[in-house]
């Protein structure tokens, strides 16, 4: 099984770190923290952090532009994610300088795995044009570990927050998708960049017994409603994830959930995975999800299906692969019932 794209991830290399040195190092059972390869050779020079990048940035901005794309910390639109929008009304081409708007690809570039970026931009252009067709937002005061960058368009919600919501990661709820060819996408996703992901899902489904695809495979997934797509599980209410529980697989079947888990995390810079991985190894790995495969809305009824996603009560993974793809996302280090919003019942 392999990214079309990127090529075989069985066979060497496809990305900085692939799927056999994130399962190695992670290790197959607890998928602990890999921070240990994220230490730079000795005698280089620091790499500029995309958080360095976004203070340049924010101390770059003319009064005019802060009063366009600056706000407080607690602004609600620091919450919200959705699958095409405008975080502000000012297109980047349109409204940066270009030693900003390259600032801005700068930020953007060195939030992904540099050996997947070259797909997420495909992606950009594709659905969206370029990243001077998209938006951003910065929200409190870079530097002072309440700080938060934004960048939104067609089929993209990104943050960078330098650690400053404790215990979430990837700054909070994130989206991504790709439309490859077309608003309605063959069975086979062609050219699709993140198909590679649900193929992967599906090698878990078909390992499954009857009686553990009967769990697992059900009739209609979660709506796509903004922010509430993501919203987690409140354990007060007794109310249970969809699907078949992790922790009722085999070992071989847990294995391959770890595979998938680390396609997920493929795209992303190394610290944003790792940091992701903490959380999800806080809350009980794997087997603390459940997973589950959405019948209703397979492309082609060839039984591979093309909606499916991983849950436990600190985190969503929603891959929405109809008619093209969504993935909704969301993985923090406590149960949603401990915060104050977010619930789902």
């Amino acid at each position: 099984m392999s990214c079309p794209d990127c090529g075989d991830p069985h066979n060497g290399p496809y990305n900085q770190w692939n799927r056999r040195e994130f399962l190695t190092v992670a290790g197959a059972a607890g998928l602990g923290l890999t921070a240990g390869l994220n230490t730079a050779l000795p005698g280089a020079a620091p790499k500029p952090t995309s958080e360095t990048v976004v203070k340049q940035l924010h101390e770059s901005l003319s009064a005019e532009q802060k009063s366009k794309v600056a706000f407080v910390y607690d602004h609600p639109l620091r919450s919200k994610v959705d699958p095409n929008w405008h975080i502000t009304p000012v297109k980047i081409g349109e409204f940066f300088n270009a030693d900003q708007r390259a600032m801005i690809g700068e930020i953007f570039t060195g939030l992904h795995n540099p050996e997947f970026v070259e797909n997420v931009y495909r992606h950009i252009k594709e659905d969206g044009g370029t990243l001077d067709d998209y938006a951003i937002a910065l929200f409190g005061q870079p530097g002072s570990g309440h700080f938060e960058f934004v960048l939104t368009g067609r089929h993209c919600t990104v943050r960078c927050d330098g650690d400053s919501s404790p215990g979430v990661a990837f700054g909070g709820p994130f989206f991504y998708g790709h439309a490859s060819g077309g608003f309605n996408e063959k069975p086979d996703h062609p050219g699709n960049v993140y198909w590679y992901q649900a193929k992967r899902a599906n090698e878990v489904f078909h390992s499954l017994s009857g009686a553990q695809r009967q769990a697992a495979l059900l009739s209609d997934p979660r709506a796509e409603r903004g922010a509430e797509t993501v919203a987690l599980l409140n354990p007060g209410s007794g109310a249970k994830a969809a699907g078949l529980p992790v922790s009722e697989m085999s070992r071989d079947q847990k294995k391959l959930v770890e595979n998938v888990l680390a396609d997920l995390l493929l795209p992303f810079r190394r610290q944003d995975a790792d940091e992701a991985m903490k959380h999800i190894r806080a809350t009980g790995g794997v087997d603390s999800m459940s997973m589950s495969f959405y019948q209703n809305l397979d492309i082609g009824n060839d039984g591979v299906w093309d909606v499916w996603q991983l849950e436990s009560q600190s985190m969503v993974w929603y891959f929405r692969g109809f008619p093209h793809v969504h993935v909704w996302a969301r993985v923090q280090s406590r149960p949603e019932g401990q915060a104050a919003a977010g619930q789902r019942a």
